[in-house]
């Protein structure tokens, strides 16, 4: 009984706090976009607030993103782990081009000028799947 209770409260907080399915595409192994943001006020909630509702308005517009991942640091459970960050952005494409096109459409320029002034600091990892 216990078990069934932890699974049931795992089930229900995963479920509560997940990327919503609708936002979720299928993960696209071509062209993997990991960004990284550092804001200047991460403990000031307007600040969040803001660029959560910017950066959700830019990818919900993209026509090129397809995995559309935002989350936030959790506790480091090990050394290895960085939780400098504010915010972790994942993004995938079918192209390198898709990629480039992502960069240079309307709603991602949007995104960077009404954001830009909330950071400090972002990190950009790009890679190609191994197939």
């Amino acid at each position: 009984m216990k078990k069934a209770i932890v699974l049931l409260f795992l089930t229900v907080l995963i479920t509560a706090c997940g990327q919503k399915k609708e936002a979720m595409n299928e993960f696209d192994a071509n062209f993997a976009h990991t960004v990284y943001f550092w804001l200047k006020n991460p403990n000031n909630e307007a600040d969040r607030t803001s660029f959560e509702t910017s950066l959700q308005k830019f990818l919900d517009a993209s026509a090129y993103a397809k995995t559309k991942f935002i989350g936030v640091p959790p506790k480091a459970s090990r050394d290895v782990v960085d939780g400098s960050f504010t915010y972790s952005l994942i993004v995938t494409f079918e192209s390198a081009t898709a990629q480039q096109n992502y960069q240079d459409e309307a709603p991602h320029k949007r995104f960077v000028d009404e954001s830009s002034h909330l950071w400090t600091k972002v990190i950009v990892y790009d890679s190609n799947g191994v197939n």
